[in-house]
């Protein structure tokens, strides 16, 4: 007599569905499972082992269980387990040959995401996204491995593959959560340093390119494109007193000098090999901190394919690049900044992705994480993906990739990359190539609304933290606050400043004269936004050449001219920034590809303009007047303002009402002028405590003998003035004496 066994074994449908790969719900069919619904017949336990001959289950007691018959010779197994009445922890024991192999089922386990992940994550409001999706070494059910989540509602299947599983979709295909398009698997006895991505078969059945996780915390070093399972949750920090004081700071009103760095260009190993985490704070902090720079900021370390694009076309945005090491190794750097004095700003990349098949672009088989219209999600100029910024698990995504940077690493701030061709829909576009608002305006009104919120949880998040926006338009509230209808960033980059200066100095001296206002008009806005003033990467590279390359003379007028721009720059409102190199004189344009040419700093005058910055920084932050209101009208004064035969400007800068003023004056002519008088608002002693043109930096060392006195003469509206030495291509400071 035939024993039925109807009702626990799967159905024929069932076990064609799971070796195929295509079944809608692979837990309900493998793992254990009640025999009859309500009865008391035990479990059916079924599991998928390819490539096994046998297959048998023991208890977490070292009790054999069954052993599983299998259905054909696709991998599929079963038995049912009788006298059981509650679930029960397993291993599978697999037999081929004499083969031996023994491992924990993972659908035997239950889910690892909750309801309430569903809903805040469709509801575009998780605050911490990143706890959730991506991998995670956790202990689920009293067990240790990793849990996988990922976001792709569109896909038909999705499955985690790796060396665990000899990178066969079939082995662990994932639970789909039907309410959010979620996907998540707990794998058992896996663990750090697993590496992996997601097989997804699309709506339509076709099988994509392998992709690598969105949310994936460390990658394998290119030309690999794997995610590794890494954790940034318990790494090792000591720089409580630097972040207790930051909390407290006022960015605007504290000094901040920005030290622009590409990691993988500063300096190199002889044989061209990148310096890891380590070896970079060991070099660059010490560098940075003798010079006196407040801060640096770091060109993208998010995981990028390609070296070329600087890091500015991204894959991971929760993952520092495996090209100088682990997470922990580049937390190690962040922390070493901190203890030493520095803050550290990173390079945010949210306006593109690049479209590589291992990344974000039609991820799981349609457009998710780019706009589906090429009008508003593609990127004519870099040939990259445009976010849907309107869609709200998309903002979410971006948003916990800023958060995460400020929660998990401590970074002090974001520099947000490309924000113009974020604010517009037509930019970069001609007629017809964009899409525009039901009104017909051209504002992306989603990603407004994007970079309004990630600002506001940066900031609630972090206080004194803050978020800089490279932003080359004239659109109105970059840096204003939200409620007063602004984007919500606390800076901006000064594009303008920055492109009609430069120009400005590449005219030679006697042509300077027709080109005045270009050191003049940026005092028409500059205290419209809070201002960076960016020397940046941007402008020594494609041809543009160093800025000292740009700037016209002998090698003397040069280096001259640079030590005043310089000391002009750093004696402007507005907070700065120079790029690696030019702190002393890179002569070639910069090159991705080697590191800088440090050899230079054999030769006096590029020297000098090292020893010109280290000071123009010590000055900078030793004097209120200089840094107080960067930001504000009230700390600056025209007084010479209109003297363009002679290409002198000068201005007095101050802070508070107890902070002794401080007044510049730039000659921009190799021609000296002696008895120049300017006024000032007291008389009395004025000291000259900065001169770029001092022997130290390699300059004529002309100037003012160290102190001044200003007579009650008034000149320019003040009521009283100063008869200056003002020495050739040239900037001066002084300060009203205070004994």
């Amino acid at each position: 007599m035939a024993t039925d066994t109807s009702f626990w074994q799967a159905s024929d449908e069932d076990v064609a569905a799971i070796v195929g790969a295509w079944h809608r719900d692979p837990f309900a069919v493998l793992g254990l499972h009640r025999a009859a619904p309500g009865g008391t017949s035990g479990f059916a336990l079924r599991a998928f082992v390819p490539g096994a001959e046998t297959v048998a289950a023991i208890d977490d007691a070292g009790t054999p269980v069954a052993t599983l018959t299998q259905r054909g010779e696709g991998g599929f197994f079963e038995a049912l387990v009788p006298g059981r009445t509650g679930r029960f922890g397993y291993r599978l024991h697999a037999t081929r040959g004499t083969a031996r192999w023994s491992f924990r089922d993972a659908y035997s386990f239950g889910p690892v995401l909750g309801a309430i992940d569903d809903h805040l994550l469709v509801e575009g409001t998780h605050r911490r996204l990143y706890e959730r999706l991506g991998a995670h070494l956790a202990v689920h059910e009293n067990i240790e491995g990793v849990r996988f989540a990922v976001w792709a509602p569109h896909a038909r299947r999705v499955s985690v593959v790796g060396d665990f599983n000899a990178w066969d979709g079939r082995r662990h295909q994932m639970r789909k959560r039907i309410d959010s398009g979620l996907w998540e698997i707990f794998i058992p006895d896996v663990g750090e340093g697993t590496v992996y991505k997601f097989e997804i078969v699309g709506a339509d059945g076709a099988l994509q390119p392998l992709k690598a996780d969105p949310f994936g915390f460390a990658a394998e070093l290119r030309p690999s494109t794997a995610s590794v399972v890494a954790r940034t949750d318990e790494l090792l920090w000591d720089d409580t007193a630097w972040l207790t004081a930051r909390t407290a700071r006022d960015a605007r009103r504290a000094p901040m000098s920005i030290y622009e760095v590409h990691l993988g260009s500063w300096k190199r190993h002889y044989d061209g090999s990148f310096y890891n985490w380590d070896e970079i704070a060991a070099a660059l902090i010490p560098y940075a901190v003798d010079l006196g720079f407040t801060h640096l900021e770091f060109m993208p370390v998010n995981e990028h394919p390609l070296d070329d694009s600087w890091g500015y076309q991204p894959i991971g945005l929760f993952a520092p690049t495996r090209r100088f090491g682990d997470p922990a190794g580049f937390a190690r750097l962040v922390n070493r900044a901190h203890v030493a004095g520095l803050g550290v700003i990173l390079d945010w990349v949210p306006a593109h992705f690049p479209t590589d098949v291992h990344g974000l672009a039609h991820f799981d088989g349609s457009a998710l994480y780019e706009h589906p219209d090429p009008r508003r999600g593609f990127h004519p100029d870099w040939n990259t993906a445009i976010y849907d910024y309107g869609r709200r698990e998309v903002a979410n995504f971006l948003i916990a990739s800023a958060v995460y940077w400020l929660d998990r690493f401590h970074v002090d701030g974001l520099r947000v990359d490309a924000v113009a061709s974020m604010l517009y829909l037509d930019y970069s576009r001609k007629p017809g190539e964009w899409l525009p608002n039901a009104d017909g305006g051209n504002d992306n009104r989603d990603a407004i609304g994007f970079m309004q919120r990630a600002n506001t949880l940066a900031y609630g998040a972090h206080p004194g933290t803050m978020t800089i926006a490279e932003e080359s338009t004239a659109f109105s509230g970059v840096s204003a606050p939200v409620h007063a209808g602004g984007l919500g960033f606390g800076f901006k980059w000064n594009m303008g400043w920055m492109h009609d200066t430069l120009e400005y100095i590449s005219h030679d001296p006697v042509h300077r004269r027709w080109h005045h206002d270009r050191m003049t008009f940026g005092l028409l806005y500059a205290f419209t936004e809070n201002f960076v003033l960016p020397l940046s990467h941007d402008e020594v590279v494609h041809g543009k050449g160093s800025i000292l390359g740009r700037i016209p003379g002998d090698d003397w007028q040069r280096f001259a001219t640079l030590r005043a721009y310089y000391g002009f720059m750093w004696g402007h409102p507005g907070k700065k920034l120079l790029f690696m190199g030019q702190e002393f004189g890179q002569r070639q344009e910069w090159n991705f590809r080697w590191q800088l040419d440090w050899h230079l700093l054999e030769q006096p005058l590029h020297r000098g303009v090292q020893d010109c910055v280290r000071d123009l920084n010590a000055i900078y932050k030793r004097e209120p007047a200089l840094h107080a209101a960067d930001c504000e009208g009230s700390g600056f004064r025209w007084i010479v303002v209109d003297d363009a035969d002679q290409s002198v400007i000068a201005w007095l800068r101050l802070g508070r009402a107890t902070d002794p003023p401080v007044v510049v004056v730039s000659n921009f002519t190799p021609v000296p002028r002696t008895d120049y008088r300017i006024g000032v608002p007291d008389d009395g002693a004025w000291d000259e405590i900065l001169n770029t043109d001092g022997t130290q930096y390699g300059g004529s060392g002309m100037g003012n003998l160290g102190r001044v006195t200003a007579t009650a003469d008034p000149s320019h509206g003040y009521p009283a003035s100063l008869a200056l030495t003002l020495p050739p291509l040239a900037t001066v400071f002084l300060r009203r004496a205070t004994a």
